[in-house]
C-alpha cells in the first residue's frame, strides 16, 4: 500500500522535501503544481496563476481562481461558496502554481465536515427504547407505518386477551381435559395462545416479496435499489429536491451562440460531441462556412490548451472527452463541427502564451502565421503577416481594447463607442440567459512588438506589449444544458401532486434561467418569492428559526449558492412539514441531503461514490 500511497512536496527545515499524504499537519507549507489534489485545508500565502476544481465540495464544475490576497467584499455581491485564498482538500490543482500553510486536516477539514453531517449528530432525529438496538435513523415511510401497524394491533391483542383472561377467570372455566386444575392457569394458557396468534407474522414476508417485485422492475429500467423499502418510498414521495449541475443538466458545458464578424449565430448539439450539432444562421440556414464563424473559433483555438478525443469510459464505450479547462471544451468541440481538424492548432507554432489571471481577466497567445488567410475560407490577414496575437476572455475587458472589429465580408471597420455599446448589449442578452460569454479578439503583426532577445523582459510586459489595437473576432456564449426529458419529467411531476425544488451551488440567476428552462419555474411565477439565495437562510451566520425556515421552504423552489449544510436544512425543513422528501444528486456537496432525505437518488454514471454511498437509489 506504501508503493501507491499518494505523496505531497513540503517544506520542512528550508528544503522541500516529498511526504506521504497522511503525514502533512497543521503548520506544514505544502507547495502546489498542476494535476496535484490538495491534501489538507490550506491558506494560500503565494499563488501564480492558480485554479482549482471544487467540484467535489461545491458541485460546480467551473474551476475556481484562488489568489494570496484578502479582497474587500463589494456590496451587493454574491457571497462566494469557497473563499478565494483557501484551497481546501481532496481539490484538484488545474493550473498554475501556489504555496499554502496547512490549517486543518482530516475530519476538521472543509470535507471532513461533510462526513460528519452524514455520520454524525446532523442525521436524522434517533430514540432508544431501553436496552432495545436503535433502528429507528431514516426510515422510510413504509416502515414507521408497519411500526404504528404492529403497535397498535399488539395493544389491542393484549388488551383483547386481558378481558378474555379476566371473563374466563370470573366465570371459573377450566380445561376439559384436566377438570382439577385451577380456572386461573388454563386462562393464562388461552389468552397467551390468542396473543401469539394475533400477531401477523405475514405481513412481513408478503411486504418483502411486493418489494422485491418491484425492484426487480426498477432493475429493468436500469434503476439499482440499494435498500429495498425505498421503492414503496419513491411512489410516496411530495417533494422533489434536485441537484442542477449534472443532475437537471448534463454536467458539460457546451456553446448554444455566437456573434462572429457582426453576426449572430445558434449552436446546436448537446456535450462533447462533435458530430452532433451545427452552426446555423438567424433564419436556420447551415453558417458553418461563413468566414466569421471559421475565423472566430480558429483564433479561439489558438488562445486554447484543451484537446478533444475518443477514450473508453468504465463501460468500454467510447465517448469524445476533452482534456483541459472547462471553459474551452465548448470552443474545441464547436470548431470540430465546422470542420476545422483535431491538429490545426500545431498548424500555427506557439511562440508566447500568457495565461489567464484574475487580474488580467484574458489569455493571450502569439503563433506564427504564414499565409495570406487565416485558413481556407477565414478571414484575410494583411500582407506582411507573420505572427497573430490572440486575447480571449471577459468581453468587457477585451472590448474595451480594442480599435478595430471584423466585417461579414473580411473587411475591416473602425471600433467606435456606438458599436462597443451595441456589442455590450448582445453580451448582456447572453448573460440573462445565463450563458458564459468570451470574447476573441487578435492582431495580425509583422514581428515581435518587443525584442525577443531581451531575457529581461517579464511576462507582464509582453503582455501590454501585444494586447495593443486589437481586432475584435467575436463573442462565444455556453451553457451547461438540461438533460434531454428532465422539463418533460418535471411537468409530470407537477401533474401527479409532486413539487420539485432545485437546490444548487450556482450563482442565482444561472439558477433561474436553468429552472425556467427545465419548468420548474412557470413564466407566471413570481422570481423574488419562487427563488432566493442561500445566505437569506442564514443572514447572521446561523440559521433562521424552524417556523421560519418552514415558511420560506414552502413556496421556494430553487436556492442557490447552497452549501452541503444548506441542503441538509431544506430537507430536514420539507420533513417537518410532513412531507416525504426525496432528494437527487451526484456530489459529495449532496451526501448529507441524500443521506437525511427519505429516499436519496444517486446519479450512477457521473456521480461519486460518496453520494452513491449516501443514497437509497442510483439511477
Amino acid at each position: 500500500s506504501k508503493m501507491t500511497q499518494a505523496n505531497i512536496y513540503v517544506l520542512r527545515d528550508g528544503k522541500e522535501v516529498q511526504v506521504a499524504v497522511p503525514t502533512v499537519v497543521a503548520g506544514d507549507i505544502v507547495v502546489l503544481g498542476t494535476g496535484d489534489v490538495v491534501p489538507a485545508d490550506l491558506r494560500l500565502f503565494e499563488a501564480k496563476d492558480f485554479k482549482v476544481s471544487e467540484m467535489a465540495l461545491t458541485g460546480e464544475p467551473d474551476d475556481v481562481a484562488k489568489t494570496h490576497k484578502v479582497k474587500e467584499k463589494k456590496d451587493g455581491a454574491p457571497e462566494k461558496l469557497t473563499p478565494e485564498t483557501m484551497a481546501f482538500s481532496g481539490c484538484s490543482i488545474t493550473s498554475g502554481v501556489g504555496k499554502g500553510l496547512v490549517v486543518d486536516t482530516g475530519m476538521s477539514t472543509r470535507i471532513g465536515r461533510i462526513a460528519q453531517l452524514i455520520n454524525g449528530d446532523a442525521g436524522a432525529r434517533k430514540t432508544t427504547c431501553f436496552c432495545f438496538p436503535d433502528t429507528s435513523a431514516n426510515q422510510t415511510p413504509l416502515q414507521q407505518n408497519l411500526n404504528k401497524l404492529g403497535a397498535r394491533i399488539g395493544v389491542l391483542a393484549i388488551i383483547i386477551c386481558i378481558g378474555i383472561f379476566i371473563i374466563g377467570w370470573l366465570t371459573d372455566r377450566k380445561d376439559p381435559s384436566n377438570p382439577d386444575s385451577p380456572a386461573w392457569l388454563y386462562m393464562i394458557l388461552v389468552s397467551v395462545t390468542l396473543a401469539v396468534a394475533a400477531i401477523p407474522e405475514g405481513i412481513p414476508l408478503c411486504v418483502t416479496i411486493s418489494l422485491s417485485i418491484g425492484c426487480s422492475d426498477m432493475v429493468q429500467q436500469e434503476v439499482l435499489v440499494r435498500k429495498i423499502a425505498a421503492v414503496e418510498t419513491l411512489g410516496s414521495a411530495s417533494v422533489i429536491c434536485s441537484d442542477k449541475t449534472g443532475t437537471l443538466t448534463e454536467g458539460k458545458m457546451t456553446m448554444v451562440g455566437m456573434y462572429a464578424a457582426g453576426t449572430t449565430y445558434e449552436v446546436t448539439g448537446k456535450g462533447f460531441d462533435p458530430e452532433v450539432g451545427g452552426v446555423m444562421r438567424g433564419d436556420g440556414t447551415d453558417g458553418k462556412n461563413d468566414m466569421g464563424v471559421k475565423s472566430s473559433l480558429l483564433t479561439a483555438i489558438l488562445c486554447c490548451n484543451t484537446t478533444l478525443s475518443k477514450e473508453k469510459d468504465e463501460a468500454g464505450v467510447m465517448k469524445w472527452t476533452p482534456k483541459g479547462n472547462s471553459s474551452e471544451a465548448p470552443i474545441v468541440v464547436a470548431a470540430r463541427k465546422v470542420g476545422l481538424s483535431e491538429n490545426i492548432a500545431g498548424d500555427y507554432p506557439r511562440v508566447l502564451e500568457v495565461p489567464f489571471s484574475s487580474s488580467r481577466k484574458m489569455m493571450l497567445t502569439v503563433s506564427k502565421v504564414g499565409c495570406t488567410h487565416l485558413c481556407a475560407g477565414g478571414m484575410p490577414l494583411p500582407p506582411g503577416t507573420n505572427y497573430l496575437a490572440v486575447c480571449k476572455g471577459a468581453p468587457n475587458y477585451i472590448i474595451d481594447l480594442c480599435c478595430e472589429q471584423l466585417r461579414a465580408d473580411g473587411s475591416v471597420d473602425k471600433l467606435t463607442d456606438d458599436d462597443k455599446a451595441n456589442i455590450l448589449k448582445i453580451v448582456d442578452g447572453y448573460s440573462a440567459r445565463a450563458l458564459c460569454v468570451l470574447a476573441i479578439a487578435s492582431r495580425p503583426m509583422s514581428k515581435m512588438p518587443y525584442d525577443e532577445s531581451n531575457d529581461d523582459i517579464t511576462t507582464d510586459q509582453k503582455f501590454e506589449a501585444c494586447r495593443k489595437q486589437l481586432r475584435l473576432i467575436g463573442l462565444v456564449a455556453s451553457i451547461d444544458p438540461e438533460r434531454d426529458g428532465v422539463p418533460d419529467s418535471v411537468v409530470a411531476a407537477r401533474g401527479a401532486g409532486i413539487r420539485v425544488v432545485m437546490i444548487t451551488g450556482d450563482y442565482l440567476l444561472t439558477a433561474i434561467a436553468i429552472a425556467k428552462n427545465v419548468n420548474i419555474l412557470q413564466p407566471s411565477d413570481d422570481v423574488e418569492t419562487s427563488a432566493m439565495d442561500c445566505a437569506n437562510l442564514r443572514p447572521d451566520g446561523e440559521y433562521l428559526r424552524p417556523e421560519e425556515m418552514d415558511m420560506i421552504t414552502r413556496s421556494t423552489r430553487v436556492f442557490a449558492r447552497a452549501k452541503p449544510e444548506d441542503k441538509l436544512e431544506i430537507v430536514k425543513s420539507i420533513q417537518r412539514q410532513g412531507q416525504v422528501a426525496a432528494m437527487t444528486g451526484d456530489g459529495v456537496n449532496d451526501a448529507p441531503a441524500l443521506n437525511q432525505a427519505d429516499i436519496g437518488v444517486a446519479m450512477g454514471i457521473q456521480g461519486t461514490e460518496v453520494a452513491k454511498g449516501a443514497s437509497d437509489m442510483v439511477l
